[in-house]
């Protein structure tokens, strides 16, 4: 039935390739249909902002579309209709953050931007973990790279992973990446608004726990004392604290296994992980990259990697040891408390500088704005606009 199924679905496509290519039409997705975020969502609402209505056609797909409410500007398709294929195959730009697969048949007018989904990662990624990827995965993501026309990079490390380990020799967008130019700019409207609703009173202090999966799905690595981290917090910082988890997707069936009390409110089904960032004071994750896009806001960040050395044995390998990071390390409950007391914001705010400043950061909130000037060039022939012009 798959194989059918994949059939028919190449002859739509040679049928609405044989159409005409819509010069200002831009099609994006996230996470293969599945939420509005992460960097295709941030570039739609710099265009959005600060372009005129129309200016460019952009449509978004969405495994259910129905469910994406209050989303103006954009037209929504279902993934895998004959809309779909339709609005892709005559779209001169696409923009996804992850790989594409056999039914994007690219066109040789057309125009694809891959943004990934992380500004810089702890975990190896493409060539560089082939061993530990599917096979079949690999296989997509080289084919994948070869239709690619331009890849996104938040810093120079990043840059030099992308040429190293992603099977592509094109170009790279050396000017950060869209989702974090929210955290490098503070914005209180936002942070009302996301807080609203959150149902958070606006005078509350936010941590946020955020960890990446396991591959054995051991769910006793995420055994940490909410109860004693928000009285910890409370002794440090002062104020009144709320827990928020946000769980990776791939431990969204356990989450109330993991979240099944009264301290903490789970996030897990909340789109945008960049919103919960932006509105969190102290955050604790694990070996995900998503602390590097913490990073830009300069605020406290705690590992709780209990499984240390088992993961990185048997799980995947780093690219930083963690003793390099400028985050606090810790291994058990005990330590956890133990280093929020003691933190100092002084020698981690200095110690993340010095880290941003090795790693060639990229992120200066402008980001948006530069890969839309970048639009304009490729959909309507204009003249490049200088990439470092700020506001």
């Amino acid at each position: 039935m798959e194989v059918l199924k994949k059939y028919i679905s190449l002859v739509i496509i040679y049928f609405f390739n044989c159409l005409p290519i819509k010069k200002n039409k831009v099609f994006l997705f996230s996470y293969y249909g599945s939420q509005y975020g992460c960097n295709p969502k941030y570039i739609t609402e710099y265009i959005l902002k600060s372009y005129p209505k129309d200016y460019f056609d952009l449509v978004w797909a969405f495994n259910d579309p129905d469910s994406k409410v209050n989303i103006e500007g954009i037209r929504k398709v279902k993934t895998m209709s004959l809309r779909y294929f339709y609005e892709l195959c005559t779209s001169k730009v696409l923009i996804t953050n992850f790989r594409t697969t056999d039914l994007f048949v690219k066109r040789k007018e057309q125009y694809y931007i891959q943004t990934w989904h992380s500004s810089l990662r702890l975990k190896q990624i493409e060539k560089d973990a082939e061993k530990n990827l599917p096979p079949n995965y690999v296989q997509m993501a080289k084919k994948d790279s070869k239709k690619c026309d331009l890849l996104l990079s938040g810093c120079d490390y990043s840059t030099e992973i992308f040429k190293r380990s992603f099977w592509y020799d094109g170009e790279i967008f050396k000017h950060g990446t869209p989702r974090n130019d929210i955290l490098a700019n503070a914005n209180n409207d936002l942070r009302s608004s996301i807080l609203s609703k959150l149902n958070i009173p606006e005078t509350c202090n936010i941590a946020l726990y955020a960890p990446t999966f396991r591959k054995d799905k051991n769910l006793d690595v995420y055994n940490i004392d909410f109860a004693k981290v928000k009285e910890t917090l409370a002794k440090r910082f002062g104020g009144e604290w709320i827990i928020l988890v946000k769980l990776h997707p791939h431990l969204m069936s356990m989450s109330n296994q993991i979240t099944a009390n009264d301290l903490v409110m789970d996030v897990t089904q909340y789109d945008d992980i960049q919103e919960l960032l932006s509105i969190t004071d102290f955050l604790i994750s694990d070996y995900s990259s998503l602390v590097f896009d913490y990073s830009v806001t300069k605020k406290p960040c705690f590992l709780y990697v209990p499984d240390l050395d088992d993961y990185t044995q048997n799980d995947r390998g780093l690219y930083f040891d963690l003793k390099e990071l400028p985050f606090t390390k810790v291994l058990s409950n005990e330590e956890l408390m133990r280093k929020i007391q003691s933190y100092d914001d002084t020698v981690y705010r200095k110690e993340l500088e010095s880290f941003l400043s090795e790693i060639g950061t990229y992120e200066d909130g402008y980001a948006a704005k530069k890969m839309a000037a970048r639009l304009e060039e490729i959909c309507f022939c204009k003249e490049r606009r200088v990439m470092n012009e700020a506001a």
